[in-house]
């Protein structure tokens, strides 16, 4: 019975954006863009604290990244898989990362850290990665 609504609902919903919605994002790019700058200026240092930390451990190496708020650093140098890595990240120090695997075939070596956090939170992640990894 709620199959035919329902049906509506998303076609609807995901098949073009709201007439209402686009009229907002119009505002949004025609209004006033300081809080976009500082937001991308956030990033930025979000970014280079990752980048930076994930650099300075023992194993690891992490390329700028281009766009988004993910580093993608590679750990091989650990010793360990990315899947590895990440499991014990997260039942042994309390982080939480993906396996770069989850990515496709090719980031076995690999993984993926969002840096959409506080800078606070984020030197504290890179703490206990480090002394993780220093002690492997």
């Amino acid at each position: 019975a709620i199959m035919k609504p329902f049906g509506r609902l998303v076609i609807n919903t995901i098949s073009c954006a709201p007439t209402f919605n686009q009229v907002g994002a119009i505002e949004a790019l025609r209004g006033p863009q300081d809080d976009v700058e500082a937001m991308v200026a956030e990033f930025r240092a979000r970014r280079d604290l990752v980048v930076a930390g994930l650099n300075a451990i023992p194993g690891v190496s992490c390329r700028v990244p281009a766009g988004a708020f993910y580093a993608f650093p590679n750990v091989a140098g650990t010793g360990l898989t990315g899947d590895e890595l990440f499991e014990r990240l997260l039942l042994e120090a309390n982080v939480c990362v993906l396996p770069g695997s989850a990515f496709g075939r090719f980031g076995d070596d690999y993984l993926r850290l969002s840096f959409a956090a506080s800078r606070e939170n984020l030197t504290e992640g890179l703490r206990r990665i480090a002394a993780f990894v220093e002690r492997l």
